[in-house]
């Protein structure tokens, strides 16, 4: 009975090491994304430049050289690939916007979720801008059917930099890339410490 008891508690001692050694604290969730970033900015050739580059450069980055600004208050790494046409948000105003987007997992590098294969379906975003500050819901779409209607906070970073108007004969709608930590992304973003790349373009709906 006692070499029963004895080994069950050498039984129960081994599996709560294992048990130690699989829990990953939320520090070590960090640095795996850290990790995956790091790794991804390596394999797409992206060059970073700092916020106050990119200012001096007038917003904008260089795709040519695949240039990337890191945000400093948010972590996101933002690629602004065309302006856009038109003119920026208003200021005081709640604006719709018309919302294309991929969005990748950067840790497996496999595609989640888009919607560029519904051309007469565009996901709808209502964006209210005050000042520098913006807040935004998805009302339509399949970020609302898959996430719930709050807009990630990485989402609303190139607001302030690009135009929401429609095509023109010489100009493209907006379009940005965007590397999302967690803390700027939806609820499984946050919930499981994953970043994602995202390709968007925003477009404001038309008649607005």
């Amino acid at each position: 009975m006692k070499k029963i008891v004895l080994t069950l508690l050498a039984l129960s001692a081994i599996l709560g090491i294992t048990s130690c050694d699989n829990y990953e604290t939320y520090a070590d969730q960090k640095e795996k994304e850290r990790d995956a970033i790091s790794d991804f900015i390596s394999y797409r050739g992206i060059r970073q430049i700092d916020e106050n580059t990119f200012h001096l450069n007038g917003n904008k980055t260089n795709t040519a050289t695949n240039e990337y600004v890191y945000m400093n208050n948010s972590g996101v790494y933002m690629q602004i690939v065309r302006k856009g046409s038109g003119a920026p948000l208003e200021d005081n105003k709640t604006t719709e916007l018309y919302v294309r987007f991929v969005e990748m997992a950067i840790f497996d590098t496999t595609q989640v979720i888009t919607n560029y294969y519904s051309p007469y379906d565009p996901d709808i975003m209502s964006v209210n801008k005050t000042g520098v500050n913006l807040t935004a819901s998805f009302t339509y779409g399949t970020m609302l059917s898959s996430y719930g209607g709050s807009v990630p906070a990485g989402w609303m970073v190139p607001l302030n930099y690009i135009n929401v108007g429609g095509p023109t004969a010489d100009e493209d709608i907006a379009k940005v890339r965007l590397i999302v930590p967690h803390t700027q992304g939806h609820s499984t973003a946050n919930g499981n410490v994953y970043p994602y790349f995202y390709e968007i373009s925003f477009q404001k709906t038309p008649g607005l």
